[in-house]
């Protein structure tokens, strides 16, 4: 086993390590995380090897490059010592390679000869091979992190080194492959590129494998499955947003903008919870952004009250084929669409299948929407992109095999199932988050 250094790109820091765990699960490879703090961009961590350090990392989004660590320290003389204690068996590898030097410093800068005297401390290392500065053999990447505000404040040293040599670069360019702002199709709830990869990724989307997204608007979710080597399915309860304008700007035309067509298995009108899906186990993961219900209160297919409306059913009975038909809608209370999610999810993952949804809520403690469970569900993620008075989490499940479901938690949850659904007519009493969200996050009290 060796240990290697990670620098994540500075964003969606609770995004980093559950990536990170779950590419390593995607790729088989044994993973332990040494050191991490959310505070800094670096990580370290124990890989069997350096082909295994390429394989974790050349499909992640949060992170920018792995180098194997030959050293650390508070000081650079502290460094010289742990590089020449640390990786002295290595060396004789590199004696005729050409290689060169660089910084990547956090917080912090130094001058061009501040580097040259840094680099020339590392004149013990036996390597006979020519510098050069245009792909070399070999880089050795000289990581420092500098206190913040270091520059103004005029700070000479880091307070920390690590010397790694470079092993590759992550897959972070594909974020601008994959950028709204170029796609032909989009809508204003469509997910950005960037995290809608990283759903992808945490949801464990590889080839051979079958996805589903119940709210697919205009295809974020299974676009970047698909790029992920996943088959993709998706369904909404808006027709309109799946077949958009035409044939290229659509969901199958976003598609073809990015020549995986062939990873599009098929899209059609349905809700969560009037779904044609059979209640059997094939999917490998369950991936989607379900709707928040600010803007207008959140609605399934059904007639509110069909004594009062019972022509609306006769309409449906007999024009529910029609092509022109468009289907009656009813309130749905925020909390029972989280527990359909979970339940369906249940019902037709396989097993260790994930499920990853969106989830939004309040900030403040006392107002927070606790992330719903379930017993044959288990939270492997939680992470969180915050924004002001609120947050939105990604919540990720793993299906847990029914041979380890808790018999007893089962059972009191069927029995409890009925009290997740809120008593209410209107779209505020139906949402606690939409009430939260027009009084600003401000207590009752």
């Amino acid at each position: 086993m060796l240990d290697f250094i990670i620098k994540f790109a500075q964003a969606h820091e609770t995004f980093r390590i559950p990536e990170l765990q779950a590419l390593a699960v995607i790729e088989n490879v044994p993973l332990d995380i040494i050191k991490y703090d959310e505070a800094s961009p670096l990580c370290i961590v124990r890989l069997p090897s350096a082909d295994a350090a390429k394989r974790i990392l050349r499909r992640s989004i949060m992170a920018q490059s792995i180098h194997e660590l030959w050293g650390s320290g508070e000081s650079l003389e502290e460094l010289n010592d742990s590089v020449k204690a640390r990786s002295r068996p290595e060396w004789p590898k590199y004696n005729n390679s050409s290689f060169k030097f660089v910084f990547d410093s956090y917080q912090g800068s130094r001058s061009k000869p501040s580097q040259l005297s840094v680099i020339n401390s590392f004149q013990f290392l036996p390597f006979d091979g020519p510098i050069i500065m245009k792909n070399p053999d070999e880089v050795f990447t000289i990581l420092e992190l500098w206190p913040w505000n270091s520059v103004p404040m005029g700070v000479e040293h880091p307070d920390y080194y690590h010397l790694g040599r470079f092993i590759a670069n992550s897959a972070r360019d594909v974020v601008l492959k994959f950028d709204l702002k170029k796609r032909q199709y989009i809508s204003t709830t469509s997910m950005d590129s960037e995290l809608a990869l990283i759903t992808a990724n945490i949801a464990l989307a590889a080839p051979g494998k079958i996805f589903y997204d119940p709210f697919v608007g205009t295809g974020s979710f299974p676009i970047a499955c698909a790029h992920f080597g996943a088959m993709s399915w998706g369904s909404d309860i808006d027709g309109r947003s799946i077949r958009g304008e035409g044939h290229e700007k659509s969901l199958r035309g976003n598609f073809g903008q990015y020549d995986i067509e062939s990873l599009l298995g098929d899209v059609f009108a349905a809700d969560i919870t009037n779904s044609p899906i059979r209640r059997r186990r094939f999917w490998d993961g369950i991936v989607c952004d379900p709707p928040y219900g600010v803007r207008e209160g959140l609605r399934v297919l059904g007639v509110k009250d069909p004594e009062k409306t019972p022509w609306l059913v006769e309409r449906g009975i007999k024009h529910g084929m029609e092509f022109d038909y468009v289907p009656p809608k009813k309130p749905y209370s925020f909390m029972a669409i989280l527990d359909d999610i979970l339940v369906f999810a249940v019902e037709t993952l396989v097993d260790n299948g994930r499920l990853s949804f969106w989830m939004p809520t309040a900030n403040e403690e006392d107002q927070q929407i606790q992330a719903p469970t379930h017993p044959s569900l288990q939270i492997v993620a939680n992470c969180v992109q915050m924004f002001n008075k609120w947050s939105r989490r990604l919540i990720t499940y793993r299906r847990i095999p029914d041979s380890e479901v808790c018999i007893e938690a089962f059972e009191a949850y069927a029995a409890g199932r009925e009290a997740v659904i809120e008593v209410g007519t209107t779209a505020d009493e139906l949402n606690p988050f939409r009430r939260g969200y027009f009084r600003k996050f401000q207590s009752d009290s």
